[in-house]
């Protein structure tokens, strides 16, 4: 939840600074070189530039699949979730949904990998989490 308020706050931010921008761009404003930058617009450039670094230690890549543990249990009922930062540092979450009970597992994630044994489908939640580069 943490995330996606910061993520919000960030993306207001960045829209503020980007309207800054166009607005010094309109025309019929001087242009040149001794047109200064408000101290609101850099002002708010630090603030962006604060809130990107924060960000990178928060889980900002998540993903989850969904599955049938068993062959005689249908409805994708048992997940595996990966919450990454962006260094691939985290936890992925797994609950394995049976007739008559349920097991959840958290194995911890560095770097992209965990030294646990992972099922194929904690491998699939991380790498569906990486950012495609």
């Amino acid at each position: 939840m943490l995330a996606l308020a910061l993520l919000s706050l960030l993306t207001s931010v960045v829209a503020l600074v980007l309207a800054g921008m166009a607005w010094r761009r309109t025309p019929g404003r001087a242009t040149g070189a001794d047109d200064a930058v408000p101290a609101d617009v850099l002002g708010l450039r630090r603030e962006v530039a604060a809130l990107a670094a924060e960000s990178k230690a928060t889980f900002r890549h998540l993903s989850v699949v969904r599955y049938d543990a068993f062959g005689d249990m249908g409805g994708h009922l048992s997940w595996s979730l990966a919450l990454l930062d962006d260094a691939g540092d985290g936890v992925v979450l797994t609950s394995i949904h049976g007739r008559s009970d349920a097991r959840t597992y958290a194995k911890s994630v560095s770097g992209w990998a965990s030294e646990a044994q992972l099922s194929p489908e904690e491998q699939e939640a991380i790498a569906s989490a990486r950012p495609k580069t």
